[in-house]
């Protein structure tokens, strides 16, 4: 543990003498090594999937997927207008998978596709179901080209009470190119 707190104060330090201001270093980092890590997602065709598990892999903790009931139609333009439908309508679908003990976690990767420019609703039903109050949230984006959109500030919308870190990762299809520097820029 002191071997830790030296390594921080040094880099506090470095950063210090290179014109940056240390106490914001340290309050941007996300992670403290005592805290418990979960990393939930929904996936629709593996790309959330993948990043979650690339994260997981370099963050550590628990991973979850986000299951609901219902189906999509296989076919991609039926399968989209379902999608629209839903978020149009503000559909929350019954999740089949549960988090235990949600308690447990001080930070929660929330990962989810653009859908229509915001988050999927089986993410909006996580976000209801579970007390995320004190929590960071930090969240993960999966595109086909429409970038971050209003996904960020619709999961701010709905995680009453939590922190959301707005430098989101977004990523075009399964691409996690990148994903390890946000990862060491949040800290991790």
């Amino acid at each position: 543990m002191k071997k830790i707190s030296l390594l921080g104060t040094a880099v506090a330090a470095v950063f210090s003498v290179l014109g940056g201001n240390a106490e914001a270093l340290e309050e941007s980092s996300a992670a403290k090594p005592s805290e418990k890590i979960l990393v939930a997602y929904y996936s629709y065709s593996g790309n959330t999937e993948e990043v979650a598990e690339a994260i997981h892999e370099q963050v550590g903790g628990d991973i979850f997927e986000i299951k609901a009931a219902g189906t999509y139609p296989e076919e991609y333009q039926a399968m989209t207008q379902q999608a629209k439908e839903e978020i149009q309508n503000g559909f929350r679908p019954e999740l089949t998978t549960s988090v235990a003990d949600m308690s447990q976690y001080d930070i929660v990767f929330l990962g989810s596709p653009n859908w229509w420019g915001t988050i999927t609703p089986q993410v909006s039903s996580f976000l209801a179901k579970y007390d995320l109050r004190g929590k960071t949230v930090i969240p993960f984006i999966t595109h086909g080209g429409g970038g971050e959109q209003n996904t960020v500030a619709d999961i701010k919308a709905q995680c009453a009470d939590c922190r959301v870190i707005e430098n989101a990762w977004a990523g075009y299809g399964n691409r996690t190119s990148g994903l390890a520097d946000w990862l060491k820029g949040l800290g991790f």
